[in-house]
């Protein structure tokens, strides 16, 4: 029974350091664009194929997509205007 104990306890302590490092990182402001709306454009351009992967930094969302010739795009877009940087 005690090692069960330990164990929850264990993981309880590493999803409570999990939970607490994500809230480090920073966030989109409160009045920025939806995620949705910024790749609604991305995949509104010009030979646009599929969206590769979504970042988000300091300096706002980075989407990285292929284009139908396979050609790789990474656009960085700010978060309140939803407009490419």
């Amino acid at each position: 029974m005690s090692r069960l104990m330990l164990a929850t306890g264990i993981a309880i302590l590493f999803l409570g350091a999990s939970a607490f490092a994500a809230d480090e990182k920073a966030l989109p402001p409160p009045n920025a664009k939806l995620l949705s709306e910024i790749l609604a454009k991305v995949e509104k351009r010009d030979g646009f194929r599929y969206v590769k992967e979504v970042d988000w930094s300091s300096d706002g969302y980075t989407v990285t997509y292929y284009t139908t010739d396979k050609a790789k795009v990474e656009i960085t877009y700010d978060p309140v205007t939803g407009e490419p940087k």
